[in-house]
């Protein structure tokens, strides 16, 4: 297998086994947990983010629901914009969206991806993963679900609805 990091220990070349569906963590917008899709047939990243207000020097603010089929506990970011790009939804649909660069921490690794902001309210998952950020060493198992391990019980309440 081809060492495609930068780093050159064993761990970096080592792929992470993950389900089609996990729990992450997006650690520059101080979101601890957030359950995700992983999406092979997507590019890039999505977040769900509502309130989105472009800013001057080329920086956006935006709020997300980190809780599926909530709206409870939003939380505010501000970020630079990386990019602007058109993207086909999977009805076909294209949308012009933002692009930010996030870190997103799923099973014991930290990527950087390029993550589009939409409305994903009528979505299953507030966030899905693109194959960008899962060529940075991981293998997605599509029969399988948590891999990487499960949000604690409290959390996976609330992401329910159940506080």
């Amino acid at each position: 297998m081809a060492d495609r990091t930068k780093r050159g220990d064993v761990a970096a070349r080592v792929p992470i086994v993950a389900g089609w569906r996990e729990w992450a963590a997006l650690p520059d917008i101080g979101i601890p947990w957030i359950k995700v899709k992983l999406d092979t047939g997507a590019r890039s990243s999505a977040l769900h983010a509502f309130d989105v207000e472009e800013l001057p020097g080329d920086r956006v603010r935006f709020s997300v629901h980190p809780w599926q089929d909530s709206d409870v506990d939003p939380q505010t970011v501000e970020c630079a914009v990386h990019d602007r790009r058109v993207v086909r939804s999977s009805s076909g649909h294209t949308q012009e969206r933002i692009v930010v660069l996030l870190s997103i921490e799923l099973g014991s690794r930290t990527v950087v991806t390029e993550t589009t902001l939409t409305n994903r309210d009528q979505m299953g998952f507030r966030m899905l993963v693109g194959r960008q950020a899962l060529a940075q060493g991981y293998v997605v198992d599509p029969a399988r679900s948590f891999m990487t391990g499960r949000a604690p019980k409290a959390i996976r309440r609330r992401n329910r609805g159940r506080a």
